[in-house]
């Protein structure tokens, strides 16, 4: 089966923290990794996600590790609105 990984930024303007882990993450940018397969019809072709990473330490910023996290897209659409109200 063919799969591809897409990348995206996310950032965000106050600190967070990421479901099941224990440190708070500093405000910054932040890449997150999509992992699709193909799904192939007669006549078209789409892809599913199938999982998603985010980076950590921040792009720009100093970390002893880098690491890649799984996440939930509905983790992280929720850590985002958060960070959007006042």
């Amino acid at each position: 089966m063919t799969s591809r990984t897409t990348q995206t930024v996310v950032h965000f303007s106050t600190p967070f923290r990421l479901p099941d882990f224990d440190t708070v993450q500093p405000a910054g940018d932040y890449r997150v990794d999509h992992d699709e397969e193909v799904i192939e019809g007669a006549s078209w072709l789409a892809w599913r996600r199938v999982g998603s990473f985010i980076h950590l330490p921040g792009i720009g910023m100093r970390g002893l590790t880098q690491q890649m996290v799984p996440i939930n897209l509905a983790d992280l659409d929720a850590i985002l609105e958060k960070d959007k109200q006042p």
